[in-house]
C-alpha cells in the first residue's frame, strides 16, 4: 500500500505585528487514523516557530535536532539567531538527507532580529521560499484557497488567528488526513509568544 507523506495540513501567515502558525491534529498512516492529538507546530526558540506536516517520526526528530542545533548556536556565539539562518540551517539538514530524504513539509515562521514578521517555506529537500502566507500537506490546496481570499498586507495578528482557523476547519471538510482539532503557535511583535489548541469534530447535522 502506497503511503503519502503529505498527511495532514500546516499554514502560516505573516501579519504586521505577528506570525501565525497552524496545524490540525490528526495522525494517520494511509487511511488509518493512529492519533487525534498529534502535535505538529513547535517553538524554536522565543521568537521562531515551525509548523510541520509529513510522516510524524520526521516530524519530531528534525524538531528535537533543530532544538539542538539552535541552542548550540547562540550559546556558543552569545547571539540569537537571524530567521532566515535558521530557515537555511533547516534547509541544509534537509538537503543533506536529499538520498534518504524526511518525509515532511514546513512552515518556520515569527520574528527576526529587526522585529519584523517573516514566514519561509520548505519542502523535503530543502527549497526555502518568503512568502507572506502558505499552506501545506494534503489538504494545502484547500486552506491556500481560504488564505488567498482573505489574505490583506494589514491583517493583524487577530485577524490572522481567525483566518488560519476558518481555512483549517474549511480543509478538515474536504481532507480525510486533517481533522480532530486545531494547533496555533501565535508569535506577537509585543509579548510572549501563545501557544493555543482547540479539539473540534467536524461533522454534518442530521435534521
Amino acid at each position: 500500500m502506497a503511503i503519502s507523506y503529505e498527511q495532514g495540513t500546516a499554514l502560516g501567515i505573516k501579519a504586521k505585528d505577528g506570525v501565525v502558525l497552524a496545524t490540525d491534529k490528526r495522525m494517520s498512516y494511509g487511511s488509518f487514523i493512529m492519533s487525534r492529538n498529534a502535535k505538529k507546530v513547535y517553538l524554536l526558540n522565543d521568537r521562531v516557530g515551525i509548523a510541520l506536516t509529513g510522516l510524524y517520526a520526521d516530524v519530531s526528530g528534525l524538531v528535537r535536532i533543530m532544538n539542538a542545533e539552535i541552542s548550540y548556536y547562540e550559546t556558543t556565539n552569545e547571539t540569537t539567531m537571524s530567521l532566515y539562518a535558521i530557515s537555511k540551517l533547516f534547509s541544509n539538514i534537509l538537503y543533506s538527507y536529499k538520498m534518504l530524504p524526511f518525509l515532511i513539509e514546513s512552515i518556520i515562521g515569527g520574528l527576526d532580529r529587526d522585529g519584523k514578521p517573516k514566514i519561509y517555506t520548505l519542502d523535503a529537500l530543502g527549497s526555502v521560499t518568503e512568502d507572506k502566507y502558505m499552506a501545506v500537506g494534503s489538504g494545502g490546496t484547500t486552506a491556500l484557497g481560504v488564505l488567498e481570499y482573505s489574505y490583506n498586507d494589514n491583517l493583524t495578528i487577530d485577524e490572522a488567528e481567525k483566518i488560519a482557523i476558518t481555512a483549517l476547519k474549511t480543509t478538515m471538510e474536504r481532507d480525510s488526513s486533517s481533522g480532530d482539532g486545531i494547533d496555533l503557535l501565535i508569535i506577537k511583535s509585543e509579548g510572549k509568544p501563545l501557544e493555543k489548541s482547540y479539539k473540534l469534530k467536524v461533522v454534518e447535522e442530521g435534521q
